[in-house]
C-alpha cells in the first residue's frame, strides 16, 4: 500500500463530516504542502474523532498550536 493510499484510509473517519474535510485537504493541498505541514497533518490524523470534531466546530481548541493552526487552515478553505 502506498503512502497517499494509506493517507486516504485515516481519512476514513466515523463521521462524515470529518471524513469530507481531511479528504478535502489532502486531495487539494497535502502534495503541494511543505514536508513540516504534511507531517502535521499525519500527526492531525491520529487524534480522535470526538477530538477532531470539536477542533474542527470550535468547541475547543488543540493544545499544540500548530495543530490548532492546521485545523483553522483546513477550516478556511473549506468554508470559503
Amino acid at each position: 500500500m502506498s503512502h497517499k493510499s494509506m493517507l486516504i484510509w485515516r481519512c476514513r473517519r466515523g463521521m462524515k463530516e470529518l471524513d469530507i474535510l481531511l479528504r478535502s485537504y489532502l486531495d487539494s493541498r497535502y502534495d503541494s504542502a511543505p514536508v513540516s505541514e504534511q507531517r502535521l497533518f499525519e500527526r492531525l490524523l491520529t487524534l480522535q474523532d470526538p477530538d477532531l470534531y470539536n477542533y474542527f466546530t470550535g468547541r475547543d481548541h488543540a493544545e499544540d498550536t500548530d495543530v490548532q493552526a492546521l485545523v483553522e487552515r483546513i477550516r478556511q478553505r473549506t468554508f470559503d
